[in-house]
């Protein structure tokens, strides 16, 4: 216990997310949700907030991605050892699943800052001799399973997690919830209330949500409806039992199936969005609740490649702990920037030919496009009209770059991927494409610095928030997307970017916007951004690259972002 002494003395904030991605060798995210949460938990430590986060150990993590000559995407674990990276403490709690006690033991990692703030991340472990053979699995597979296996993934997390922290004596001051797959620790707060309450004879209700909401702060990171959580009540009255009565459950947690997100904004006080058209698109799926908005953010020094960051040290000294510094990017002189970008552009499409063996030109306008392989991210709208591409293509060349790992049951997703490699043998010898396998933290940051524009096309209004772009703009490379998420409020038509489609006030149905926006993303590209990135003279294209800078980085990372949950969640 001596070893968490240190953390357990003051009241904190307790982190809870089903995905945190720390390092790229702990495997224990699959994307922006969990990338987000290391980021959350980096900048907590740089500012010195005292907060403790909870995860899962994902001993086989998410997936190693491999692709097979005809694009065809197959799914390996990966095998990680936490000893060599991780603390294992000697507390064990216990949860029910299916009427059987289940042994939860965690791991410590502790983050620490340059700045000498430190955030302690509990790893919870199922993987003990004493479980049964599928109880010693729950951990294993990051989103992995059926609903089955996922429900109880979200118990041990939940309720495992809670009390794994009384366990260890930390004194919480409030319970974020970083996406609903954490809501059972508030349905496992509402039993202890109970008992408390019935402990004193209280004739109060029961059941005490107030108490419970009083406690607990939300945070939404997706308008797609597929990306909540929803179990069948057969289901949860087989893993849970009877713990709560069926009718207070579905009270708080929906009437035809237990809806995860909806038990989350009923016992939780702040509720949020992570962009502010995703603030309001959440509001209309959850009528009647009271949803807030706090733009995400990335964690500057991580997302800064060492290129542009040896550039900051020297023009934008501070920059690492006050990201508001960046503000004063226009100083930096522009062969510098160029220079800068050109080293990281270079290594860039050197990895590029390591693991694809597509060979591409430093001199070309360079394109990227790296996210999950799912339907409303349209990855091929850039191929809608191949021949006008080629037009294109011939007034200035253009070479493409993409990543991204499909979920293992989307075969949709699949085929998109597979769509791109056929494009690349389509166009081959005209316009150079490249797929990167294997799409992780350390090829991310290659790809955001090393492409000179970051191209994002979501249907309207899919995208929560987008970090990638914000990451992008930390290296003075330009974004050029739809109009949702963070961009709504970052972009500054041809100063920070260019736009692509509609009006954000336009929440156009899947589609139905497929054509005009390829129209207008061949137009942007042909007239605004060849002609400016092929122009001799460079300045005006360095200056956007500045402004993406000044104007993106200082605002949309996570110090901020931290510093308005301090305010507006932690401490109401």
């Amino acid at each position: 216990m001596n070893n968490l002494l240190e953390f357990t003395s003051e009241q904190m904030i307790a982190y809870f997310s089903m995905e945190i991605g720390i390092q790229n060798d702990i495997p224990t995210y699959s994307g922006g949700l969990g990338i987000l949460a290391g980021d959350t938990i980096k900048s907590a430590a740089d500012l010195k907030l005292p907060l403790v986060a909870v995860t899962l150990i994902t001993r086989r993590g998410y997936f190693k991605q491999e692709i097979d000559a005809k694009g065809w995407q197959t799914e390996n674990p990966v095998i990680w050892d936490p000893a060599k990276y991780m603390t294992l403490l000697p507390q064990k709690v216990q949860v029910q699943v299916e009427g059987r006690d289940v042994a939860i033991q965690a791991w410590l990692y502790r983050v620490i800052s340059p700045t000498g703030g430190k955030v302690p991340i509990l790893f919870l472990d199922t993987n003990l001799p004493e479980n049964a053979p599928e109880d010693r699995a729950i951990t294993d597979t990051l989103y992995g399973g059926d609903s089955n296996y996922r429900i109880k993934q979200e118990v041990v997390l939940g309720m495992g997690g809670l009390r794994m922290l009384t366990a260890l004596e930390f004194q919480i001051k409030k319970y974020h919830m970083n996406e609903g797959h954490a809501s059972f620790l508030a349905l496992d707060m509402l039993l202890r209330c109970k008992r408390d309450i019935e402990s004193v004879w209280d004739e109060r209700s029961c059941w005490d949500i107030g108490r419970v909401r009083n406690l607990c702060v939300f945070t939404t990171h997706t308008p797609v409806d597929a990306g909540h959580d929803k179990f069948p009540y057969p289901l949860v009255t087989q893993v849970l039992g009877e713990i709560v009565p069926i009718d207070v459950l579905k009270d708080i947690a929906g009437k035809d199936n237990l809806n995860m997100t909806l038990l989350a904004l009923n016992l939780s006080k702040y509720v949020n969005g992570v962009a502010k058209k995703h603030g309001e698109v959440s509001q209309h799926m959850f009528p009647g609740y009271h949803i807030h908005a706090i733009t995400n953010g990335v964690h500057s020094f991580t997302w800064t490649c060492k290129e542009m960051a040896e550039l900051f040290d020297t023009y934008i000294p501070g920059w690492a702990n006050e990201p508001e510094l960046f503000v004063r990017a226009g100083g930096i002189p522009e062969p510098k920037i160029w220079e800068a970008h050109q080293k990281a552009k270079q290594n860039l499409i050197s990895f590029v030919q390591q693991t694809t063996g597509v060979i591409m030109d430093p001199n070309v306008l360079t394109i990227g496009f790296a996210r999950r392989a799912t339907g409303y991210k349209r990855p091929h709208l850039l191929f809608s009209d191949i021949e006008r591409l080629l037009s294109i293509n011939e007034k200035g060349k253009l070479q493409i770059i993409y990543a991204g790992k499909a979920h293992p049951h989307d075969e949709n997703g699949k085929k998109l991927i597979q769509g791109i490699y056929g494009y690349r043998d389509k166009l081959k010898g005209r316009i150079a494409i490249a797929f990167v396998p294997g799409y992780d933290m350390d090829i991310a940051l290659k790809l955001v610095s090393g492409v000179d524009i970051w191209l994002n096309t979501p249907l309207r209004p899919l995208e929560a928030s987008g970090t990638s772009g914000m990451k992008a703009a930390h290296n003075g490379v330009l974004n050029f997307s739809v109009l949702d998420g963070w961009w709504i409020e970052g972009h500054i038509e041809g100063f920070t970017g260019w736009s692509i489609g509609a009006t954000p006030t336009e929440a156009t149905a899947p589609g139905m916007s497929d054509s005009d926006d390829a129209t207008d993303l061949y137009y942007k590209l042909e007239n605004l951004i060849i002609p400016r990135y092929y122009d001799p003279v460079k300045g005006p294209w360095i200056r956007m690259m500045k402004n993406a800078v000044s104007k993106n980085a200082y605002y949309f990372n996570s110090h901020r972002m931290m510093r308005r949950y301090v305010t507006a969640a932690y401490i109401r």
